[in-house]
């Protein structure tokens, strides 16, 4: 297959090849509209275009520079992970690129495709839209360049996963031997390939205890504290509510536990709230938050690894690294009231 030039490109955004250079390039002294960058790198992403300029950054690895796209600058897991890949970067005389996506599949394509433009020597990338990216992420992964992926084994590239099917029984496994038999579970991710084996175990461990899977108590919320807090108001404000809330990250518990407080309910006296990722400020909530620990820092710092390995011996084998998540018990959970 014939590969895509710059004119291909021009000529799908409707633009001068020059523009197109001009964008991919990052040309700090060339005025480009919003709109006009936008419709470029929307091309690049359809076309799979790779610049030259790209691929001997990457080649040679003379930029010193290692690129990370997150999902969400709000959700402080992620910056867990941007501490760890920067700690390991600086310590080997790197700089770091960071991009974010706003959890938006169209930003996640167009700023992958503009990372590709930039020189840089290795991306990290954590996706939430795998269909959009599917395209370019192939691309780079035949052409050899330096990719890790965190949280996703998809594309033939290093990767670093956490692995929560483990702690998400566990935690589950809590809740029931405290007595919870109607535990709700707020579902707010950007993406419906997210997070789906922790649904799945889930609804196992209910299936398991012999309690039927009640979807009315499942609530597909957003990915903001108020769309947790939302979200709990409304399990919390079931005639029937439920005696436990299950929350997909600590970001989101926030929002519960100001919901709980809000409907003049006691944690963990009157609802049991556990969550995920176990983030720093998880151990100051009041009270404190039993969350499933999924080592943040330690994620990106061996995604850091792997991508300068990758720099310095190219043609070594595919590596993926699991992390296995834990569940850290505190104040939050409780004996429950069902009856």
């Amino acid at each position: 297959m014939k590969r895509p030039t710059q004119s291909d490109v021009a000529k799908l955004a409707g633009v001068s090849r020059a523009t197109v250079s001009y964008v991919v390039n990052s040309s700090p002294d060339v005025p480009i509209s919003s709109e006009t960058r936008d419709r470029v790198l929307s091309a690049v992403a359809q076309l799979n275009y790779a610049p030259d300029a790209r691929a001997r950054s990457l080649r040679s690895g003379g930029s010193n520079t290692i690129g990370l796209l997150i999902p969400d600058l709000h959700n402080p897991h992620y910056w867990s992970i941007v501490h760890g890949v920067e700690d390991t970067v600086r310590e080997n005389g790197y700089d770091l690129l960071l991009t974010s996506t706003s959890l938006d599949p169209e930003r996640e394509a167009r700023t992958l495709a503009g990372l590709t433009g930039r020189r840089v020597d290795a991306l990290i990338l954590t996706l939430s839209f795998l269909e959009q990216s599917k395209a370019t992420l192939t691309h780079l992964a035949a052409n050899g360049y330096p990719v890790v992926t965190l949280g996703n084994t998809s594309f033939n590239v290093d990767a670093v996963v956490a692995t929560y099917r483990t702690a998400t029984a566990q935690v589950m496994a809590h809740l029931l031997q405290l007595g919870h038999t109607r535990i709700g579970f707020i579902f707010g991710v950007g993406s419906k390939d997210l997070a789906t084996n922790r649904m799945e175990v889930y609804q196992l461990s209910l299936s398991a205890a012999g309690i039927p899977i009640d979807p009315s108590l499942i609530d597909y919320s957003g990915t903001r504290i108020e769309d947790g807090y939302q979200a709990a108001q409304r399990l919390l404000s079931r005639t029937l509510r439920p005696t436990a809330l299950l929350v997909i990250n600590d970001w989101l518990a926030i929002g519960a536990l100001r919901a709980a407080g809000d409907l003049g309910l006691r944690v963990p006296d009157d609802i049991s709230i556990a969550s995920f990722d176990d983030t720093e400020m998880a151990a100051y909530l009041n009270p404190p938050l039993t969350s499933v620990r999924s080592n943040g820092h330690e994620l990106g710092r061996q995604a850091a690894s792997l991508a300068l390995e990758r720099i310095q011996k190219p043609g070594r084998p595919i590596r993926r690294v699991q992390i296995e998540a834990e569940l850290v018990i505190r104040q939050s959970t409780g004996r429950g009231s069902d009856g």
